[in-house]
């Protein structure tokens, strides 16, 4: 254990991830539903990229963005969710300084990239709908790669400043980390230091890209909106609606549980710690979970594959 002396500065080698305090007792059970949507995340998320991948007839712009999406979601999931279940399991909490800050960095990327790739499908869907002549000519596959590299390096450069930040701190108090993952605020409180600007820098970037995106994904919507229901058929009308229906779905998966936990933090002195962190898992665990599910649904064209390739490997069994 490291000193807890508040006047002893130190350079934590280690932190101890404590679970979701309070909760100590269930955390056994807390477990199982973390389990099984993780292994629905890997089996959703991996079979979708498979199906996009090698079937060309979905390399289009919508079934990329999915693509992106889906790889977004598997990094998200994969980088918190084994150590949350170490933590569970085995009480194996310890985690290295620089492991911590990759995880850290590995979180935040995910999540401002599939806020990014969000708004880039709703970009997708207004010139699908809004300007359907030019749809081809205006999303071709140099522009998808381009679109993809844009996210990756915004992604880099907003949270590689917010690392540096926590890497400059200096920390004298415990390396008890009272959650199940290195969470940014969580490390920050840790240290002596004051933490005014990592904290600005922190809402900065929730206003200026994940809000900033919010506000331009409505925007998008709200002329999607006005070009359907200038369109003269009640079919017309509804078949451009179902095409944005899965990604309305996702969207509000997405930003619901991110703002909720935002604004709960905001009030944390009277919301106790647990609710906090589990409010904290959601966006973590249940939209990497659910998005292939909506997509493999609400797509024609994604169900028919899944339904064709269960169908060839349940053949397959059964002549063997």
């Amino acid at each position: 254990m490291m000193p807890a002396d508040n006047h002893t500065l130190f350079d934590p080698v280690t932190y101890i991830l404590t679970g979701i305090p309070g909760t100590e007792e269930s955390h056994d059970w807390i477990s199982i539903p973390f389990c099984l949507m993780y292994v629905a995340t890997l089996f959703g998320n991996s079979l979708l990229l498979f199906i996009i991948l090698t079937e060309q007839s979905l390399h289009e712009p919508m079934y990329l963005f999915i693509s992106m999406l889906a790889a977004a979601d598997l990094l998200l999931s994969t980088t918190t969710v084994p150590k949350m279940l170490a933590v569970f399991w085995f009480r194996a909490g310890e985690i290295s300084f620089a492991g911590c800050l990759t995880q850290m960095f590995f979180i935040h990327v995910s999540f401002i990239a599939e806020s990014a790739i969000l708004l880039a499908m709703a970009f997708d869907r207004y010139v699908a709908i809004c300007n359907p002549l030019r749809y081809t000519s205006v999303l071709t596959k140099s522009v998808i790669r381009k679109m993809g590299l844009a996210v990756v390096t915004r992604s880099f450069c907003i949270i590689f400043p917010l690392i540096f930040l926590v890497k400059q701190l200096k920390f004298c108090r415990t390396n008890l980390l009272p959650h199940n993952y290195c969470d940014y605020v969580g490390v920050a409180r840790l240290a002596c230091d004051d933490i005014t600007v990592s904290v600005w820098y922190g809402v900065a970037v929730a206003i200026l890209a994940i809000g900033l995106d919010a506000v331009l994904i409505a925007l998008s919507y709200g002329l999607i909106l006005r070009a359907v229901f200038r369109l003269p058929s009640k079919d017309a009308r509804l078949k451009a609606l179902r095409t944005c229906s899965s990604h309305v779905c996702v969207i509000l998966m997405f930003y619901t549980p991110s703002f909720f936990s935002h604004f709960a933090h905001r009030f944390g002195h009277i919301i106790p710690g647990y609710i906090l962190i589990l409010l904290a898992n959601l966006y973590v665990l249940i939209p990497p979970m659910l998005n292939p599910i909506v997509y493999a649904v609400t797509t024609k064209e994604i169900l028919k594959r899944v339904i064709n390739l269960f169908y060839r490997c349940c053949s397959r069994s059964f002549l063997l």
